[in-house]
């Protein structure tokens, strides 16, 4: 007679039977049946369900003893140590943590050890635009070539691989400090640059600063001559530099800038971390008289030469004072409504859209520039500008001129004195007009 044996998970099919075929229970053998028989199929029915149990727990990798005598080399336990022990010895350190969102603008960088970095890769997340930077040379760390923008996504992928070739890769997402909790200065003369001996450092500050102690004493400038600097706030959003003297002509000044962190006022922080340094050149100081409308150019004390001028008008007098040239233009504008002399329907007294050799003095406009306009009888003879200081020169800047002349000769933070005219002393904070004031009145102004 056919036997089946059937477990929780293997129904018998249904099927039509006549009584004598029905199959006996367990209970109630078959009379006459070999008691073997109800033996076999009781152990056969318990081998199938141990079968199905067993089936069950290696299905979840539970047993322990799945793996025989092979330690678990097999199992995910062995899989994780061949992982472990083929794992890259080069660590990666991205400087900002990954989500974070005050990440400094500075700062950000990537380091290796135990390897060297093979590629980094830093955009802004939302343009896709690349930064670009560099690895050392010794490959154990990367820099941006430029420095972020505030309040805004970075994404940065890292790969580096160990002295065995091993690679490992590190990828980070961060967003930069935002504008409205920072703030920064704006600063002049820029690293590298060689100026003139009257060239102060000024800096301009994105927002009122009011903890002005601590913006002060985390700013440090020194000149490799050994004079004194103090710092001078003009106002709560500009901070200059000076010696009591003009600098010494090619010495070295060093500016560090660790406002990294540094609390500037109620809820804002800044975010400047460098150093610059920046030379001072020979020293040159011309001097403009108003009574002979002539301009003697010394250089490091001796007389380079004379140059007849035309100043400013009995209308419109030159301020008087130690003025800074602050920024040289082969060619600019000068519309005169933009500093406030109009004409009846509004329109500027005079526009010149081509005016030479134009140096800056005053922030409120005034300039040392070619004159190609004015007849050549007037240089050296008579004030006819609008306040400004004229040297003869040609239309397009071309020619041998001392419009020209004076413009090569000179440099950003060089001095021209005023002296002898109808206008009052330029204010020490029009320009970088600094030295209009007195040492004691500078120091008077240092939060330090």
């Amino acid at each position: 007679m056919e036997q089946l044996v059937t477990t929780p998970d293997n129904f018998a099919p249904a099927r039509s039977r006549t009584p004598h075929q029905l199959l006996p229970s367990v209970e109630q053998p078959a009379p006459g049946a070999p008691r073997r028989n109800r033996r076999m199929r009781r152990t056969l029915a318990v081998t199938a369900l141990f079968a199905a149990g067993a089936l069950t727990l290696s299905a979840c990798g539970g047993d322990a003893s799945a793996g025989g005598n092979d330690d678990g080399k097999n199992g995910q336990a062995g899989a994780d140590a061949a992982a472990a022990k083929n794992a890259s010895d080069v660590k990666i350190k991205v400087s900002s943590d990954d989500g974070a969102t005050n990440a400094s603008i500075n700062d950000t960088g990537v380091k290796a050890t135990g390897g060297k970095l093979t590629e980094v890769k830093l955009t802004e997340a939302e343009s896709g635009k690349d930064v670009a930077g560099a690895i050392s040379s010794d490959g154990t760390s990367w820099k941006p070539g430029v420095q972020l923008e505030r309040g805004t996504k970075y994404k940065i992928v890292a790969k580096a691989k160990d002295a065995k070739g091993r690679a490992a890769t590190e990828n980070a997402s961060f967003t930069t400090v935002s504008q409205a909790n920072s703030f920064i200065g704006s600063y002049t003369p820029d690293d590298g640059k060689t100026v003139g001996v009257g060239m102060p450092v000024s800096f301009n500050f994105d927002k009122a600063i009011t903890n002005k102690k601590d913006v002060q004493s985390h700013i440090t400038v020194a000149s490799s001559s050994g004079q004194k600097v103090v710092g001078h706030w003009f106002g709560t959003q500009r901070l200059d530099f000076r010696p009591e003297d003009y600098w010494k002509a090619g010495s070295k000044v060093t500016m560090k800038i660790d406002l990294e962190g540094v609390k500037g006022g109620q809820g804002i922080t800044g975010v400047q971390s460098k150093t610059v340094s920046f030379t001072i050149g020979r020293s040159q100081v011309s001097t403009v008289d108003m009574n002979t409308q002539h301009m003697t150019v010394k250089r490091d004390g001796k007389t380079l030469k004379d140059v007849p001028i035309s100043g400013g008008s009995p209308e419109n007098p030159t301020y008087n004072g130690q003025m800074v040239i602050s920024e040289k233009f082969e060619q600019t504008r000068m519309d005169g409504s933009t500093v406030g002399f109009k004409n009846k329907d509004g329109k500027g007294e005079y526009d010149i859209p081509d005016v030479p050799h134009a140096m800056r003095l005053s922030a409120s406009g005034t300039f040392l520039h070619g004159n190609y306009w004015g007849s050549p009888s007037i240089f050296g003879q008579a004030g006819t500008s609008h306040g400004c200081v004229g040297l003869q020169d040609n239309k397009g800047g071309g020619g041998d001129t001392p419009g020209k002349w004076f413009f090569n000769e000179s440099l950003i933070g060089d001095v021209v004195i005023v002296k002898n005219s109808k206008d009052e002393t330029v204010k020490p904070d029009n320009g970088l007009n600094g030295w209009n004031m007195s040492w004691s009145e500078w120091q008077a102004g240092s939060e330090v």
